[in-house]
């Protein structure tokens, strides 16, 4: 038989940890005199098959030579308490046997075995089927690693991909900001009471962050309002009136983008965050949960922030007028609820209009960050 040069196996396989189980005394001498010849460094020898286990816990060998036939515990036994004591993968495993029935091996093959070696040993088959098991197990382990590394690769390039849309949404959200009477405060109040409100009615931690990310952008469409509009200060006729909802759907169609979920979302609440709860709004008159649940958290969010700030048309409102304007409007405008989580958090609420301050006149808005 011939054997590949010694130069084809690295030397990271001859170092490889390899477990030899036999009751036989004899035989684990002659077995680790073969390998150790052969230039094995690691081979473990284990009389008591029902210490395998122990040492299995120890050393996670990259190949198991396991006789069939022992007392107490044969090599099917061993396998069995293996599989139940691991939380990976078994390696390469060949059995060492004088058994050549065929419902030995069918059943060993079953089991998970790869390979037999026959007793009495033959020298060069007992190298040559071991540096194969172990070529085996390293080209496994390579590509595992090479897997793990892309898996890594894939998070790193996603992550990066999404602190860029966030960064770009966040853009465009201080680019409405600078045509609206709207602050960089108010937009970071809004958006954070907003996560707070999603998180108290149960939502999971992605769909928290989603609104987050998504609702600083609502009044996007305001964008393409006429000046003469936007910042009028009396009231408006009716056909400005019209003109100014339409920043809903100039929003919506804005941001609409299929292949990104944050983007749809923020689509989304562009279009329905001025619908009410009682079909009253605009701009489909959608009323109760017709109006998705991100649109109705904002919706109370913002109105109840704009109420405390200072606007070129009106004064602050106090906190305890604006709360109850929001739930003398519980089951018109707002979800009861939202209103109901919304008094229940109303501290933390609050907490949040302390911790992002309107700035100075001059001075820059508090800044987010991309997380």
């Amino acid at each position: 038989m011939n054997l590949p040069s010694p130069a084809f196996y690295s030397s990271e396989l001859m170092q490889a940890p390899i477990f030899v189980v036999d009751d036989e005394p004899v035989n684990l001498k002659l077995v680790e005199r073969i390998l150790g010849n052969e230039g094995f460094r690691t081979v473990h020898s284990i009389q008591h098959p029902e210490q395998v286990v122990e040492h299995y816990r120890q050393v996670r060998p990259h190949l198991i030579l396991l006789d069939i036939n022992m007392p107490h515990l044969d090599g099917f036994g061993v396998l069995q308490a293996l599989k139940q004591h691991s939380d990976t993968p078994l390696p390469p495993v060949a059995f060492l046997t004088a058994q050549n029935a065929s419902e030995y091996r069918v059943k060993a093959f079953d089991n998970g075995v790869l390979d037999f070696i026959s007793k009495p040993f033959n020298r060069l088959e007992l190298i040559a089927r071991v540096k194969n098991l172990l070529a085996l197990e390293h080209a496994h382990q390579a590509l595992e690693h090479r897997k793990n590394d892309l898996e890594a690769m894939v998070q790193q390039r996603t992550e990066a991909l999404r602190k860029t849309q966030l960064l770009v949404m966040q853009k465009l959200g201080r680019a409405a900001e600078y045509r609206d009477h709207e602050t960089g405060a108010h937009i970071l109040r809004m958006s954070h009471t907003a996560a707070l409100l999603a998180r108290e009615l149960g939502c999971g931690d992605n769909d928290v962050q989603q609104i987050l990310h998504a609702s600083p952008l609502h009044d996007v469409g305001k964008i393409a309002i006429p000046d003469h509009i936007l910042l009028k200060q009396g009231r408006f006729t009716a056909e400005e009136w019209a003109i100014m909802q339409s920043h809903t759907t100039l929003g919506y169609q804005i941001l609409q983008a299929e292949e990104s979920e944050l983007l749809t979302l923020a689509g989304e609440i562009a279009l329905h965050h001025h619908e009410k709860w009682d079909g009253s709004g605009y701009p489909h008159q959608l009323a109760g949960e017709r109006i998705p649940l991100s649109c109705r958290i904002v919706a109370a969010a913002d109105v109840f922030d704009a109420l405390l700030s200072q606007r070129p048309y009106k004064q602050p409102w106090e906190l305890d007028q604006a709360l109850a304007y929001m739930n003398a409007q519980t089951a018109k405008q707002f979800d009861p609820a939202i209103m109901t989580a919304f008094n229940r958090r109303i501290d933390d609420i609050v907490a949040i209009r302390a911790q992002y301050q309107d700035p100075a006149p001059n001075t820059a808005a508090p800044a987010d960050t991309v997380s």
